[in-house]
This record gives structure tokens, C-alpha cells and sequence, in this order.
């Protein structure tokens, strides 16, 4: 019996222990949740979408998705190592942008910093031994390789947006954190001073340092344990001195696109996730198409595809959604930039157009 009772504590101890790793982050509270909570999007304890959201689409369950993952797709990962470029982290001319894979990218406007959803870990978890492993090639930018940084900008909670171990190696050298309301907790648990912190919710703005910030809706979902929907998600609209820019995040395809860019655009720049979509959760992330149709909405000059080229977090193929996004824009006559990883552009001046992906496929011949 003592044995039996021995077994059951140590155990109870080990996953209250796995239920309390500094990874998972802090759930809002006090003055920030009740903020929260006067959201006219908070319902029955969390925020929800503007319009109905389910997890699944109807007549698809949990185990079709489980099928789904079993299954997996041997083209789901790059068949070689993904060319890149160093980039031009200490240039102080014009408006320039360089994509390190994924979501990560670094905005500079003059001397200003502004790195987005950094994450330089290896994979996209709460444990580093475990969870989907970064792509060969991806692994050319680290956070020690930033000297400062004016304003990290996180738009969600998710572990490929919001990384614990990047957040730990960067805060001492940034100046100021922009994210979406709630997730000024998580950054708080890591060490970050609340001073250094700001949360916007939907429609709200800031200026930092002459930079004009909105959060602006989208169509997703937070949590970074079990419990979703206690920090909100955000797109955020960047005005500089010289541009407009619309920095995605993470959305499935709405009507929001069209009201953004009637109330805000027109826009030089639209920054848009084209990849990790299934038609298992379609409300989440957007197709390809979809994603150029956003664009258009929001009355972009240019489409920056983002959220592939380093992960692999749906079953599609790893260059599916780039050869069916610069399709639809060909299609769509909308114009398009696709950057080899690290390769820095300038905004309004030549836009990288390589279709440098089909040169990794061709490997697999």
C-alpha cells in the first residue's frame, strides 16, 4: 500500500511540476485580466472571434485529425539544406525588411530596430526535445547576433510566435515589447519588466519612438497550456515615417481583411502567414488564394508570404503553399516579393522575386 501511495505522489508531483514549466508562460490576472474582460469579444471566460470560430468544420472530428497526423506526408519537410543570405542588420538606409523563415523578420526604419515574432529556437515547443524541428538552412540567425533592438513585436502567444528561450536572450537588449492584449504576462513571467510593456486590444494604438502601432483584428485563437482564448491575437498596422505596413500574424480569412483596408490602407506592404492550413481547420489559416485575396483587401501594394520555410505544422507539402500563393498572384495581378531567407529589401525600391524554392526541390530528382 505504501508503495502504491509512494507511486501516486510521486507522480501527482511530477505533473504538477509539467503543469508549471516557466515555458508555458502566466495566465493574465488582476488589472490585466479584468481589462480583459471588458472586451465585448470576452464570453464565458475567454475572447472569442468576431465570427463563429469552431476548432473543426462540421463532419470532421478530432480523430480524422489524429488520422490525418498519423499518416504524415514524407514532402512535408525539404528534401535539402534551404539557401539563405546574411542579412544587413546594421544598414540605417531607407525602410528595410529582412525574413528569417517562419514569422520572424526584422523591420528597420533608419537607425530604429523592430524585430516581429521572434523565435530562434530549434523547434516549436514547450520542451526542446520534443515538437517540430526547424528546417536545414534555417539556423543562420541567433538572438545574440542583435547588438540592441528598439521594440521586439509579438502578435500572439503561440510557441512559433512567442518563444520563452528568445524572449530570455533578448530582453536584455531591447528597449520596449508590443503585443496584443494578455500576453504582457507571459513576457512579465520571463523577467521582463512591466514598464518596458505594452498591450494593445483591438483598435487601440501607440507611438514608440515615432513609430505609429494599431492592433487590428483577426481570426485565430491563443494558449499556450490547455486553456485557449486568455490573451488576444492580433494583426498590427506599422506606420512609419516613410511607409505603411501591415504585419499579419497569424488569421483565417474574413471580412476584417476588407475593413482594415478600407479604415487603414491603402498599404505598402502587407505581411501575411501563407502556410500550416489543412481543410481539417480552415477558420484558422488561410489558404494560398485566400491569402492574395487578403491582400487585395487590404489594398497592398506588395504581398510578403510569411509563416513557412521553416516549420512544417500541417501535413502539406514544404512548398506547397509558396507555388500555389505566387500562382494565385500571377492570377490575381497582384504584385508579390519572395526573399531568399536573411536577404534584406528595401521598401519602394526592387522587390526580390526568385522562385529560389524550386532549385531545393530539384534535389529530390
Amino acid at each position: 500500500m505504501y508503495i502504491c501511495l509512494a507511486i501516486i505522489f510521486i507522480s501527482a508531483v511530477i505533473i504538477l511540476l509539467l503543469l508549471n514549466i516557466p515555458a508555458f508562460g502566466r495566465l493574465p490576472r488582476g488589472a490585466r485580466l479584468e481589462r480583459i474582460k471588458q472586451l465585448p469579444i470576452y464570453h464565458d471566460g475567454a475572447i472569442k472571434n468576431v465570427v463563429y470560430t469552431p476548432d473543426l468544420p462540421e463532419g470532421v472530428s478530432y480523430w480524422d485529425v489524429m488520422k490525418l497526423m498519423i499518416k504524415g506526408n514524407p514532402d512535408k519537410r525539404p528534401p535539402a539544406t534551404l539557401p539563405f543570405v546574411q542579412p544587413e542588420l546594421h544598414s540605417t538606409e531607407g525602410t528595410r525588411l529582412s525574413w528569417f523563415g517562419h514569422s520572424s523578420y526584422l523591420l528597420q526604419s533608419g537607425k530604429l530596430k523592430i524585430l516581429v515574432d521572434p523565435v530562434f529556437s530549434r523547434s516549436t515547443s514547450p520542451f526542446s526535445f520534443i515538437g517540430n524541428r526547424s528546417y536545414e538552412g534555417t539556423d543562420f540567425i541567433h538572438a545574440e547576433d542583435f547588438d540592441r533592438l528598439d521594440i521586439v513585436l509579438i502578435t500572439h502567444d503561440h510557441y512559433d510566435h512567442l518563444d520563452m528561450d528568445t524572449i530570455f536572450k533578448l530582453k536584455e537588449k531591447t528597449g520596449h515589447f508590443l503585443t496584443s492584449l494578455g500576453v504582457g504576462a507571459h513576457l512579465e513571467k520571463w523577467g521582463v519588466p512591466p514598464e518596458k510593456i505594452t498591450e494593445l486590444a483591438w483598435s487601440e494604438s501607440a507611438n514608440i519612438l515615432g513609430i505609429d502601432f494599431t492592433a487590428a483584428p483577426a481570426r485565430h485563437f491563443s494558449g499556450r497550456k490547455f486553456k485557449r482564448g486568455q490573451t488576444l491575437w492580433s494583426g498590427f498596422i506599422i506606420k512609419t515615417p516613410l511607409h505603411k505596413i501591415f504585419a499579419g500574424g497569424d488569421s483565417g480569412y474574413e471580412e476584417h481583411f476588407k475593413a482594415i483596408g478600407d479604415q487603414y490602407g491603402p498599404f505598402d506592404l502587407a505581411i501575411l502567414e501563407c502556410g500550416q492550413y489543412n481543410a481539417y481547420w480552415p477558420y484558422i489559416h488561410m489558404f494560398p488564394e485566400q491569402v492574395v485575396q487578403a491582400a487585395k483587401d487590404l489594398r497592398a501594394e506588395i504581398l510578403l508570404p510569411v509563416h513557412w520555410a521553416k516549420f512544417s505544422l500541417a501535413m502539406h507539402d514544404w512548398d506547397d503553399s509558396i507555388l500555389r500563393v505566387v500562382k494565385s498572384a500571377e492570377d490575381q495581378q497582384q504584385k508579390i516579393t519572395t526573399p531568399l531567407l536573411g536577404e534584406t529589401f528595401i521598401l519602394g525600391g526592387e522587390y526580390p522575386d526568385s522562385k529560389w524554392w524550386l532549385n531545393v526541390a530539384a534535389a529530390k530528382q
